[in-house]
C-alpha cells in the first residue's frame, strides 16, 4: 500500500485493511464451527455462538463501509487508493455473505439427523466440500493481505473443485430419493446445506477476483484460473 504525507491517511486505509483481515478471521472461526456441526451433531450452545457471531459479523459490514465512506468523503482519494477503497466494501460484503450461509449450514446440520443412509453424504462429501471452501477462503484473504494475484488465481481454480463436488452430492441425493421416498425430506435438507457450501465457495472466489482488480486494475469476473495467470505472465 502506498505512503502519502498525511499519516492519518495511512492510518485510515491500514485500519480498513486490517478491518477486513480481523472479520475475515471471524468468518474463518464462523466456518470451523459450522464443519463441526456438519460432522457430529452439535448442542444448541453452538447455534447460539454462531448465531451471535453472525450478528458481530454484520455489524463489522455496517462499521466497514461506514468508515471507507468516511475516507472517500474527507479525502476524496484516487487511483490505487479509491481502488482499494471499493475492493474493501465488495470484500466485507462478501465476507458478511458467508457468515450468512456458514449459519444456514450450522442450522440446517442441526436438523438433518438420524438418516443412517444419508451419512456418508453429510459427514464425509458435504464436510470434505466445506473444508475445501474454508481453504478457498482462508487463500483469498491471504492474497488479499500480500496482494498476491497468484494466489488469486489459485482460489479460482479450487472453486471449480467445490462446483464439481456439489453436482457430484446432488447425484447421490437425487438417487437416494428415487430408492426410498422417506429419504426425501431429510435429502432436502442436505441439498440446502451442500448449496450453501457451494455459495461460500462463490463468494470466497468473488474475494479473489476482487484482489486480482485491484492490483492489476482488470476485471476478472468471468476469467478462468489459466486466463488470469496468463494476465499476470503479461505484466
Amino acid at each position: 500500500m502506498m505512503e502519502h504525507t498525511n499519516k492519518q491517511f495511512d492510518a485510515e486505509m491500514e485500519s480498513i485493511r486490517s478491518g477486513v483481515l480481523t472479520m475475515g478471521g471471524l468468518v474463518e472461526t464462523q466456518m470451523s464451527r459450522a464443519i463441526e456441526s456438519l460432522e457430529q451433531d452439535k448442542e444448541s450452545a453452538v447455534l447460539d455462538v454462531i448465531g451471535a457471531n453472525e450478528q458481530q459479523i454484520n455489524q463489522m459490514q455496517v462499521d466497514m463501509d461506514q468508515l471507507c465512506s468516511q475516507i472517500i468523503a474527507r479525502r476524496q482519494p484516487t487511483a490505487i487508493d479509491l481502488r482499494m477503497i471499493l475492493t474493501v466494501t465488495k470484500i466485507v460484503n462478501d465476507l458478511e455473505r458467508i457468515g450468512d450461509e456458514t449459519k444456514k449450514v450450522a442450522y440446517k446440520a442441526s436438523e438433518a439427523t438420524g438418516h443412517h443412509r444419508l451419512a456418508r453424504v453429510r459427514y464425509y462429501d458435504i464436510a470434505r466440500s466445506a473444508e475445501r471452501a474454508k481453504e478457498m477462503l482462508q487463500l483469498a484473504l491471504d492474497a488479499f493481505a500480500r496482494m498476491d494475484v497468484n494466489a488469486a488465481a489459485d482460489v479460482i481454480a479450487i472453486d471449480e473443485e467445490i462446483d464439481a463436488a456439489f453436482s457430484s452430492v446432488m447425484r447421490q441425493l437425487i438417487s437416494y430419493m428415487m430408492e426410498d421416498p422417506r429419504t426425501i425430506t431429510p435429502a432436502i435438507e442436505i441439498v440446502f446445506i451442500a448449496k450453501s457450501v457451494e455459495r461460500i465457495g462463490d463468494h470466497a472466489k468473488n474475494i479473489a477476483e476482487a484482489v486480482v482488480q485491484l492490483v492489476m486494475g482488470k476485471d476478472v469476473r468471468h476469467a478462468s484460473a489459466e486466463q488470469i495467470r496468463a494476465e499476470v505472465a503479461e505484466e
